[in-house]
């Protein structure tokens, strides 16, 4: 995985912190992003006075997303483009007033004929847009209907902490968080427009395979089925919002002192690293003709 982005933040280029507190948005979204955007803003005012420093908002919070009640195809989902840009300016300057690292799904246009991209815009403390993740892994649907696939990984830093970002149905790809893990990421932000159940098992047992945290954001509408929440990096949920179909935000700490973490991220993590290497286990490896006999007792 790569870097695409440098830290803007002065805080963000200090020391290793051992605590990071965030916020998590289970947010009604609609097809208008002059509904969405002050449901938004509304949020991140409620995570700063919260004490947040980051914030993460669910697949295409600003601008919807073209499944679930009253569907709609791309083809026919009139985006108003001024209009997003402007909800998303705005987002960005109250990011910066509250210095509060925004995380928020949006479709990214591209260059007429091309469809947009499904992206998460990386928005910093200081309101400028520190790296941008277009999901490369796309549904049926999107990727013959609705949405160009991007190309590359996105991972950033934030007050000594680094984040990777997803988008949902790639969860279903394993691979995608073996390679956060090797980056080095101590918190996965996957943000999903979905309705399955299985889902949140799933982003439990990638937390704990990869010993990361892992932020789930989902729509207000979908949240009966998996609300929004915190993985911590043994699988188990710190967090959660009420699955009832309301608005909500989450509120909680990535915490390195935390006792009952200290096995997943001391030992279960550092083993996992170095056994991915292979180096250890290519040393203990033993020339023996019982080996080589697969089909005997």
């Amino acid at each position: 995985m790569t870097d695409l982005s440098r830290p803007t933040s002065s805080a963000s280029q200090s020391a290793p912190s051992g605590r990071l507190r965030i916020a998590i948005a289970q947010t009604e979204v609609a097809f208008d992003a002059r509904v969405n955007g002050p449901r938004i803003r509304a949020q991140m005012r409620e995570a700063a006075a919260a004490g947040a420093r980051l914030i993460q908002f669910t697949e295409g919070a600003m601008s919807g997303y073209p499944s679930g009640p009253g569907k709609q195809a791309l083809t026919g989902w009139d985006i108003d483009w001024p209009a997003l840009r402007a909800e998303l300016e705005e987002t960005a300057a109250l990011a910066a007033d509250l210095s509060l690292w925004t995380i928020i799904g949006a479709a990214h246009r591209l260059t007429p004929p091309h469809r947009p991209h499904n992206s998460l815009y990386v928005i910093s403390d200081r309101g400028e847009i520190a790296g941008r993740y277009d999901k490369r892994l796309l549904s049926y649907s999107e990727v013959t209907e609705w949405y160009a696939p991007g190309l590359r990984p996105l991972v950033f830093e934030v007050d000594g902490f680094r984040l990777a970002c997803l988008l949902c149905i790639e969860i279903q790809f394993p691979e995608l968080f073996v390679e956060c893990a090797r980056a080095g990421a101590d918190l996965v932000l996957l943000s999903t427009f979905s309705r399955d159940p299985m889902f949140a098992i799933q982003a439990q047992g990638h937390a704990a395979c990869g010993a990361f945290w892992l932020g789930f954001s989902v729509p207000a509408q979908y949240s009966d089925a998996a609300p929004a929440g915190l993985v911590g990096p043994d699988g188990r949920w710190i967090s959660q919002a009420p699955g009832d179909g309301q608005a909500s935000l989450v509120i909680a700490d990535l915490d390195r002192m935390d006792e009952a973490l200290q096995v997943a991220l001391r030992h279960a993590r550092r083993w996992r690293e170095t056994a991915r290497t292979g180096e250890l286990h290519q040393a203990a490896q033993v020339e023996d003709a019982r080996s080589l006999a697969t089909h005997r007792f």
